[in-house]
């Protein structure tokens, strides 16, 4: 079971690599941390199993942020019409995007991250991603508004980003005309 402390922290240099693509067959090691990935994510969420652990809330997790330098990703999460997206992708890539933009408007938080960062983080309000099942199946998902922006923070993760390089460092707050401000 992933707890708290298995999770890296920023400063960490595995999270400012470009993770490995993973190979199929998958080892059984990485499917297992896929598994546990997920758990972690569900577990994380429920209010009685997070409180006995310890676990800070999540809804998204990548193998980097638990020192595997691996394109592997978790989501686990509701959208505003209680659609859940709960899977583990391998070697998931954005396809393509909207050019309308989005962001959340309390801002991001990280696993990875023990403070609070303010600002806003611009993404693209609409993504179809393509990635892989632990079973080497091709999946394709067209996402809007928050799985979008999840989606997008984890696949940062796979390619050494951290959520808070995308706030505008001379101004927080600035947002810019036309962004979605997702609540």
């Amino acid at each position: 079971m992933i707890l708290m402390k298995d999770i890296v922290r920023e400063g960490n240099p595995v999270l400012r690599e470009i993770a490995e693509p993973v190979t199929f067959p998958l080892s059984d090691e990485e499917k297992k941390l896929g598994h546990e990935m997920l758990a972690f994510l569900k577990n994380s969420q429920d209010e009685e199993l997070a409180k006995k652990y310890g676990l800070r809330g999540g809804v998204g997790l990548a193998a980097p942020q638990l020192g595997v330098s691996k394109r592997i990703i978790a989501i686990h999460l509701q959208d505003e019409n209680d659609k859940t997206y709960s899977h583990v992708l391998y070697n998931p890539k954005i396809r393509s995007y909207s050019v309308q933009e989005a962001c959340l408007a309390g801002g991001e938080g990280c696993l990875s991250v023990d403070r609070e960062v303010p600002g806003y983080v611009i993404r693209n309000e609409r993504i179809t991603i393509e990635a892989f099942d632990e079973n080497g199946t091709p999946l394709k998902f067209k996402l809007r508004d928050y799985p979008a922006i999840v989606v997008q923070h984890e696949i940062d993760h796979i390619n050494g980003i951290m959520f808070y390089d995308h706030i505008n460092k001379e101004n927080p707050n600035h947002l810019p005309p036309d962004v979605d401000v997702l609540s």
